[in-house]
This record gives structure tokens, sequence and C-alpha cells, in this order.
């Protein structure tokens, strides 16, 4: 069996000319990618214009010889795709709002068992009360704990992203913790049905 060929070496042959290895370098990253830019915008068409930017402003950048192979291109793809979400929030002069999608539930701490009316009402008032506390947070607390919780990303992989040291992201997500501990004992919230 053939070990798998690296990003880097996929990036050499598509400086090459070799169209197909940009397609593998996509085909092979394009859940992580698309998974993080929908996290953060929580809408499925523009997720999807974003991505396709992060990747065409990649080979924009390949093409043009400014890429600068460090072995890093899952990294470096990550922050072209947040880099073009900070613009767009910026271009409409929003921020990106905290709410539960069928495909991403907010920091979900309880299980979907059988319920009935009453709890099912619990559960959502929870959600909505989790929901409002983690759009209080601080930009750079609530941006870590989502990268945590629903990009599974590693810590390496958060700092390399928001271009901070381990113990930073480590930091944030601590006091992101904290304060939601804190607020929730302020405000006397029960977060279990």
């Amino acid at each position: 069996m053939r070990a798998q060929i690296t990003d880097q070496e996929l990036v050499k042959k598509y400086i090459r000319g070799n169209e197909a290895s940009f397609s593998i370098l996509v085909k092979r990253h394009k859940n992580r990618v698309f998974t993080y830019i929908m996290l953060l915008v929580k809408d499925k068409a523009l997720a999807e214009d974003l991505f396709q930017d992060t990747f065409v402003r990649a080979i924009d950048t390949i093409k043009a010889g400014k890429y600068k192979e460090e072995g890093k291109f899952l990294p470096w793809i990550m922050r072209i795709a947040h880099n073009l979400v900070i613009d767009h929030f910026r271009k409409d002069n929003k921020m990106p709002k905290v709410r539960d999608t069928e495909e991403f539930p907010v920091l979900s701490t309880i299980g979907n068992k059988d319920r009935n009316v009453e709890e099912n009402m619990v559960r959502e008032q929870i959600h909505d009360d989790l929901r409002r506390l983690i759009r209080l947070l601080p930009e750079d607390q609530r941006e870590v704990l989502l990268m945590r919780h629903y990009g599974k990303m590693s810590f390496k992989e958060i700092a390399d992203l928001t271009n901070v040291s381990i113990n930073t992201a480590l930091g944030r997500m601590r006091y992101a913790l904290i304060n939601l501990k804190r607020m929730i004992e302020e405000n006397q919230m029960t977060m279990v049905a």
C-alpha cells in the first residue's frame, strides 16, 4: 500500500502544472474548511461562496509565486478562510450571531432521548439561555470556544489560525468557560433539564 502523498508534495506538483493535485488538496480539506466557515457565518449559501473564494485566493497566491511552503497547507488555507469571513462581517458591519441550527447545535449538553413536551420546552429554554450567554462573551473567547467545540480543532490549530500562542488559546478557552459559569451563577440559571 502506497503512503498518502503529502500536502507539500501536492502543492509542488500543482506549481509544476499538475492541476489534479490541487483538486486532491480541495477534496482532502473541504469538510474541515467548509465546516469552519459555516460555523461562523450560519448561512449555507454564504458559506459556499466563501469556501470557493478561499480556494480561489489560494490558487491566485500559489500561481503568483507568493505561497511559502512550510509544510502547513491546512493552517494556511484555514487562515485564508478566517480572513475572508472577517472581511465579510467587516464589510457588512455586523458580527456573527451564535444560534442553533440543525447542523451546528450550540454546546449541546443534553442528550436527545425521547422527551415529553415539558422536557423539550425546558431544553429549548436552556439552549436559548446558553446561546445568549455565549453572545455576551468577548469575541476572542467566543471564537476559541466555537472553534474548539464545533470545529473540533486542537488548541494548536486554533493558535495557528488566530495567530496566538497555544497558551493564549488555552487561556481564552479557560476564561470563556469561567465567564459562562459566572454569568450562569449571576443569573441563577439552571443548565440541566
